[in-house]
Order: C-alpha cells, then sequence, then structure tokens
C-alpha cells in the first residue's frame, strides 16, 4: 500500500474538496512560474534572442538550438515543476511523511529485474491500446469537438516529433535526461507519491484511488488520441506502487518505458530500427496479448509478495 502519513486537518477525507482546489492551484501556479523562469533563463543560456524563444514555442522549428532550449524549458517547467509541486504540497500543506528511508529499503534487484519485464509487456499490450484510442470517433453532434481534438493531437505530434528528431549524442542524452529521468521522477512523485493515497483516502478504495489518478494523470498531458494508453500506465504504476509499498518500483518503470522509446526512436531516425512515433498501427496482437499475460503475471507476483504489513489489503 501507499506510504502518505499524516494527521494534517486539510487531509482529511471531509475536506477533500478544499484539498484538492489547493492542489490544482499549487500545481498550476508552480508549473508556470518554473516554466516562466526557464524561459526566461532560456535565451541567456542557448545563446537566441527571445523573440527567437517566442518563435519557437509557436511553431517555428528553424530556431538554431530550438531542441534543446525546448528540452531545457520541459524539464525544468514539468518534470522538475511536478517534484517541487509535490515537495511543496507533502511538506507544507499536507504535512505529511513518505517516509523514504523505509521505501529505498523496499528495493530489491530481483523486483526490479521483473519491473523492467512487466514494463516491456506493458509497451506491447500498449502498442493494441494505442491503436484502438487512434480509430476513435465521436458521434456527428461532437464533429467541432473532434476537429478540435485532432489539430492539438496533429500540433502536439508535430511538438514531438521535433523534439525528439535528436542530431546529435548530446540531444539524445538531454532527451533522455528530461523526457525519461525528470519525467518520470517528477510525474510519479506527485500523481503515485502524492495525488493516488488522496485518492485513495477520499473514496475509501484503493482501486478507485489509482484509477482516478491514472485518469488525471493522462487528462494532464492533453492528448486525446493517446488518452487511453497512457491512462493503463498511470494504473500500471499505481498497483507497483500499491503492491510493492514503495515508489522506487513505478518511478524506474516509468524513466524505463520513455527513456526506451526515446533510444528507439533515436535508433529508428539512424536507420538502425524500423519503427515510426507516428504510426499507430504498427502492432501485432500475438505480442500484444503476450506482453499483456506477462505484466499480469509480474503484478500478481508482486502482489503474492507485498510488504507483510499491508497484507490488509486483501
Amino acid at each position: 500500500m501507499e506510504i502518505y502519513e499524516t494527521q494534517s486537518e486539510i487531509a482529511k477525507r471531509k475536506n477533500w474538496l478544499l484539498s484538492l482546489v489547493v492542489t490544482v492551484l499549487v500545481a498550476f501556479g508552480v508549473l508556470i512560474l518554473l516554466q516562466g523562469i526557464a524561459l526566461a533563463l532560456t535565451p541567456f543560456l542557448f545563446n537566441m534572442e527571445f523573440n527567437e524563444v517566442l518563435g519557437l514555442f509557436s511553431g517555428d522549428y528553424s530556431v538554431p538550438n530550438g531542441r534543446m532550449a525546448m528540452l531545457f524549458v520541459q524539464g525544468v517547467g514539468s518534470g522538475i515543476g511536478f517534484w517541487v509541486a509535490a515537495w511543496i504540497l507533502i511538506r507544507w500543506i499536507d504535512r505529511a511523511d513518505l517516509k523514504w528511508g523505509i521505501q529505498l529499503k523496499r528495493y530489491d534487484s530481483k523486483k526490479m529485474g521483473l519491473t523492467v519485464l512487466i514494463t516491456l509487456g506493458a509497451m506491447f499490450f500498449n502498442a493494441l491500446l494505442v491503436y484502438w484510442n487512434s480509430q476513435m470517433s465521436l458521434p456527428g453532434f461532437m464533429s467541432g469537438l473532434e476537429g478540435w481534438m485532432k489539430a492539438m493531437e496533429d500540433q502536439l505530434m508535430e511538438m514531438t516529433k521535433f523534439l525528439t528528431d535528436f542530431q546529435s549524442i548530446p540531444e539524445l542524452f538531454m532527451g533522455v535526461l528530461v523526457i525519461g529521468v525528470l519525467a518520470g521522477i517528477g510525474e510519479e512523485v506527485f500523481f503515485r507519491g502524492f495525488l493516488q493515497p488522496k485518492m485513495h483516502r477520499y473514496t475509501g478504495s484503493v482501486h478507485l484511488g489509482i484509477w482516478l489518478t491514472a485518469i488525471i494523470f493522462s487528462a494532464i498531458h492533453v492528448q486525446f488520441y493517446g488518452f487511453f494508453p497512457r491512462m493503463f500506465l498511470g494504473a500500471l504504476f499505481g498497483y507497483l506502487y500499491v503492491y510493492s509499498g514503495s515508489l522506487t518500483y513505478p518511478i524506474l518503470a516509468h524513466i524505463f518505458n520513455n527513456s526506451f522509446t526515446v533510444i528507439l526512436v533515436y535508433a529508428a531516425g539512424q536507420g538502425m530500427v524500423d519503427f515510426d512515433i507516428e504510426s499507430s498501427d504498427s502492432f501485432s496482437y500475438p505480442l500484444s496479448i503476450l506482453g499483456f499475460l506477462v505484466l499480469l503475471g509480474g503484478i500478481y507476483y508482486f502482489k503474492r509478495n507485498k510488504p507483510q504489513e499491508y497484507e490488509r489489503l486483501d
């Protein structure tokens, strides 16, 4: 089960609405503030004019050093931003304790190897979810909304293609650091370490807590045609936390998932492998089913071997 010990009044179940409002205000406030600071530093760090920075984030990807600059802003404003927001909310608002000493002691190399295998299985199964999600079609009376969703998706895909079109090893390392490491740590501490235990407490159900958090985790990325695959990953990370009692497993699973994808995109760009980040139909039913069975088996192992003090979860 999640470790989140607090006696703060605002963290109690009866104050759930106030707590969620404060969470939204603090989280978005921190993300906007850090992104603003990163944008202000970008011209000095990357030898750019400020109007070039504004053009870059408006879709002009011809700016020199643009990729490194965007990765820097994303790393500070999102990856570090989620971690700082979680720290403020946990330490100063809820006055909670995640007991990192206990969480780190629960690291086990055998379970970590299994976590990598589970994550690979999830990636194979997620390819099928990506395909199903891409086939989503709204009713005719919602055609305006669907058109807006597709336009947003196309815009985000263009940005993603630019960010991952690495032209050098330093850019690849920056991509792994920002998209893999910083995002993995920041998002897991915020969503699984902070938000999931609160949802568990508010609903009285560990499973509802996991899935509500996964829905929010996916929705905040604003990628409508990737909503269900990302929600599934969020739930997987949530169950890894619940059945291991340690955030180290979902954090490393998240880092591995993102970093492996980044490296795969780079390898495809170098002609080493056949992989297209834009494709939604590059999947195999047998591999997807095998991946699903592997991750189910792995999660079952974690559940059977969870820390003894959390046996009451069943």
